[in-house]
């Protein structure tokens, strides 16, 4: 039976029309050994003592965007999930809510970009779910992923590890991604395009960690930017957070377009890198470990943790002026993940 060029409410209800996306389209994009019997769960031996869990839900809008879909999106967000809480990912589950009537095309070109972003991130995709609704339901498509990793012995990333003098270190850029998905999304004429950053950090953390670095923690800067990640880690401590505004990488359009548009770096999502609280003896040796990596190539020191004001996190500006970046408020950019 040859699939049709529309998804039906048929695709997810258990019939042939069913069976026929999953063994047509599906199994030929995630193919390996653990997806091949179509069990109700996959079946693995675990490769550790101790492993990570995370799960994650996509509905990023427009599907597809400068630099990445929703398909590339769901592997490297769970895959960095998984990183930046010190665990090497080896297992992903995918799961589907299709809007009747998207043309199956799209949806092949998200299954191959799954397919292909999740060999690059040295992942298997082993089980998951396909459903179908009503068209006028949902927004197309929407994603869900789970993901497994193993965590090295005696690793212990702790906010209660942090102490003052501490370096904050962001891997690169920031705010690419929260600025691409709004010019694909509202047709902004910026030139030249924007692109989103993201990517899997899996390589660029493996390396970190192999490093010996003393890293307290590592977050990945998404929804609500580095302004939401460093106010999440700083509250209720004994300790606050001081960035330097001279320090912050943001590449000059993006700096620029955010200017236009009144929007603040710190506060925009960032899918391809990730900030980490380092002791700071190591900090420059780290640096350098990471510029050697693709993902990290434009690391660098933005800050420090400082003993006053506590449980704050606040700007040196390039004026010399001094701010307080808080959480950010409502939804500037919605569904960018």
């Amino acid at each position: 039976m040859e699939l049709k060029n529309k998804i039906t409410l048929e695709h997810g209800s258990g019939s042939r029309e069913a069976r026929e996306l999953i063994s047509n389209l599906l199994l030929p994009g995630f193919k390996n050994r653990y997806l091949a019997p179509l069990a109700d769960a996959a079946s693995f031996k675990s490769p550790g003592d101790r492993l990570a869990f995370t799960t994650d839900s996509f509905v990023v809008s427009p599907l597809f965007f400068p630099g990445g879909d929703i398909g590339k999106l769901a592997v490297c967000g769970t895959v960095n999930d998984l990183a930046v809480a010190g665990a090497r990912p080896i297992y992903l589950s995918c799961s589907f809510i299709i809007e009747e009537n998207l043309d199956l095309s799209v949806f092949k070109q998200i299954v191959h970009s799954i397919g292909q972003w999740a060999k690059k991130a040295g992942v298997l995709i082993v089980t998951g779910d396909t459903k179908v609704v009503e068209a006028g339901n949902a927004d197309k498509l929407y994603i869900n992923t789970a993901g497994i990793g193993t965590v090295p012995d005696g690793l212990a990333f702790s906010p209660e590890r942090v102490r003052t003098g501490d370096a904050v270190i962001i891997s690169g850029t920031i705010a690419e991604h929260g600025l691409a998905v709004l010019a694909a999304r509202e047709e902004l004429d910026i030139s030249p395009q924007l692109k989103s950053d993201c990517a899997p950090l899996n390589g660029l953390t493996e390396a970190m960690l192999k490093s010996g670095a003393d890293i307290k923690m590592m977050r990945d800067p998404t929804r609500g930017g580095l302004a939401a990640v460093l106010n999440e880690l700083a509250e209720g401590r004994n300790w606050g957070i001081e960035l330097l505004e001279s320090r912050l990488p943001v590449h000059a359009r993006v700096k620029a377009a955010l200017e236009i548009l009144g929007l603040d770096p710190l506060s925009l999502a960032s899918e391809g890198k990730l900030c980490a609280i380092v002791g700071e003896k190591d900090a420059e040796r780290l640096v350098g470990v990471m510029k050697r990596e693709p993902a990290g190539k434009r690391a660098r020191i933005i800050g420090r943790v400082v003993r006053e004001p506590r449980s704050m996190v606040i700007l040196e500006t390039e004026a010399g002026g001094r701010r307080i970046v808080d959480w950010p408020r409502g939804a500037p950019i919605p569904r960018i993940c």
